[in-house]
C-alpha cells in the first residue's frame, strides 16, 4: 500500500549525542532536534512538535502521520550483547543508494579487500530473496561468502552466512555469523536519515556478541568499513537510485537490489529514486 514519504519513521540523532538543540534536515525540510533533561523532542520549521520514538540508541521522528510503530529487532534485547553506537557519516548520495550499497555483497572483495572479502573468492553463490507480504519487508537468506575478517572478533578467514532485511525504505538490518558464538547472529544495521534526495546522514548501529574487543575497537572497525564505502557511494552515476530495471544491468549477485527496487516501486517510495533514464 502506498503512503506518503512523511508517514515513515526516520532516525535523526544518536540519543547519547543529543544535548543542546540543533538544526538538521529531513526530507528537504528544516527540523530541530533537542533534549530537555531526559525528554527528547523534534520540531518542524513552524515549531510544531513531531512524534518521537527512542529505540536502538537513536531518536526517531515522523514528519507526517505514523501509520504503524517503528520496526523491532528482537535480537537487540538479548542479554549479553554489546550495543554499539557507531555514530554518523554524512554522505553525498541518495538515501536509497546508501541502503542498496549495504545490501550488496559482491563489492566486498574489491572495496573491503582482505577484511570482508578477497580475491579469488569473488563469486556470490545463489541465495534466496523474497518480499514478505505480511511484514511488508524485503528479506535475503542463505547468503554465504568467504571473509578474511568477518568481524572485529574474528580470528582468521571463515565462510560467513548472512541474512539481509529491509525493514523500511531507508533502514536495513544485517544478520551474520557470530564468530565467538556460531549458533547466534551478530546484528548490524544501517539507519539512513534522508536530508534531501541527494544527501543523507547514515547511522550504523550494532548488537554484537563480543567480550574481547573494546567499544572503541568495535566502533573503529565499523567506521573503517563504512568509510571505504563512502567514496564508492559519492561517485555513483546516476546519483539517485534507478528504479527502471533497464537502466542498470543486474547480475545474479544483485538479487537483493532487484527486489529492493521492485519493492520501492510497489509501495510508491520514490524519494531519492530516478524513475526514467536521463
Amino acid at each position: 500500500m502506498s503512503r506518503s514519504i512523511n508517514d515513515y519513521w526516520y532516525p535523526v540523532g544518536l540519543l547519547s549525542g543529543i544535548d543542546a538543540p540543533h538544526a538538521t534536515l529531513l526530507l528537504g525540510a528544516d527540523i530541530t532536534v533537542g533534549r530537555t533533561h531526559s525528554a527528547y523532542w523534534v520540531t518542524d520549521a513552524a515549531g510544531k512538535a513531531l512524534p518521537t520514538i527512542k529505540r536502538f540508541g537513536h531518536l526517531w521522528t515522523c514528519p507526517g502521520t505514523p501509520m504503524d510503530d517503528l520496526f523491532t529487532i528482537p535480537e537487540a534485547d538479548t542479554a549479553g550483547r554489546q550495543l554499539v553506537d557507531v555514530g554518523s557519516v554524512r554522505v553525498k548520495c541518495s538515501p536509497l543508494r546508501a541502503v542498496e550499497n549495504f545490501l550488496d555483497i559482491a563489492h566486498f572483495p574489491f572495496v573491503h579487500t582482505d577484511i570482508l572479502g578477497a580475491e579469488p573468492h569473488t563469486e556470490v553463490a545463489r541465495y534466496n530473496v523474497d518480499i514478505r507480504e505480511d511484514a511488508n519487508e524485503v528479506w535475503a537468506t542463505k547468503v554465504k561468502f568467504f571473509q578474511p575478517q568477518a568481524a572485529k572478533s574474528a580470528e582468521g578467514g571463515i565462510t560467513t552466512e548472512y541474512m539481509y532485511r529491509v525493514a523500511s525504505p531507508t533502514c536495513a538490518v544485517l544478520y551474520k555469523t557470530c564468530p565467538p558464538r556460531p549458533g547466534e547472529w551478530d546484528v548490524i544495521t544501517l539507519f539512513v536519515q534522508p536530508l534531501n534526495e541527494e544527501w543523507c546522514e547514515v547511522w550504523p548501529w550494532m548488537a554484537l556478541y563480543d567480550d574481547d574487543s573494546t567499544m572503541a575497537e568495535m566502533v573503529s572497525f565499523q567506521q573503517l568499513i563504512f568509510m571505504q564505502d563512502r567514496s564508492i557511494l559519492e561517485n555513483q552515476i546516476p546519483t539517485k537510485l534507478p528504479l527502471d530495471p533497464g537502466m542498470e544491468v543486474p547480475t545474479q549477485a544483485d538479487l537483493t537490489s532487484i527486489a529492493y527496487r521492485r519493492w520501492l516501486k510497489k509501495i510508491g517510495y520514490t524519494y531519492g529514486a530516478q524513475l526514467v533514464a536521463a
